[in-house]
């Protein structure tokens, strides 16, 4: 955990965890804590709270029905590999949350969260990232949401975090971009 620390400092010091200017920028918004009860985890980036859809913003979790194979060799899920670290990651930081946008017939809102971790206020979805459990968003023109978290996907890519020691890791873009263009 220390190394990943220093990591995410070296994120810090590029500018990467910064947290979003709607957030630093605008009092106003509400800021609301994920409950430590009560909270249904839907994937490695959304999850539903007093019966609404939260979804982190700019972040990509591995889909669900996918796998990779794990340390011991075995064939795993990705996409509960990503829920299952959001929801560690939730419990043990506490994260505040505060909304960006609402999106969707279901009404699901973006959300930049911060986690606290120590002495520190991380960015949520940049430790997700680094840590190799989600990857960074991209737009339908293939442009990263936020490029910090593509720097902090390239870095994790690097240093085989998480996800990335697997040699079948099943990239969740690639599988959009693929069902996008119209491919199975």
């Amino acid at each position: 955990m220390r190394v990943r620390l220093v990591q995410l400092a070296i994120c810090a010091s590029f500018g990467v965890l910064t947290v979003s200017p709607l957030w630093a920028q605008t009092p106003s918004v509400p800021v609301f804590d994920v409950p430590q009860a009560g909270v249904s985890f839907v994937t490695g980036d959304t999850w539903t709270q007093n019966g609404q859809t939260m979804r982190l913003y700019g972040v990509q979790s591995c889909i669900r029905g996918t796998t990779f194979t794990n340390q011991a060799g075995m064939k795993a899920d990705c996409g509960e590999a990503s829920l299952a670290y959001l929801a560690a990651l939730t419990r043990d930081t506490k994260p505040q949350c505060a909304p960006v946008a609402q999106i969707g017939e279901q009404s699901a809102i973006l959300v930049v969260c911060s986690a606290h971790v120590g002495e520190s206020t991380l960015d949520l979805g940049t430790i997700l990232i680094a840590e190799g459990f989600a990857f960074a968003a991209f737009n339908n023109d293939a442009k990263p949401v936020y490029m910090p978290y593509l720097v902090a996907e390239v870095l994790a890519r690097k240093a085989r975090a998480g996800l990335w020691a697997a040699p079948d890791m099943p990239h969740p873009n690639m599988i959009l971009f693929k069902l996008l263009r119209g491919g199975d």
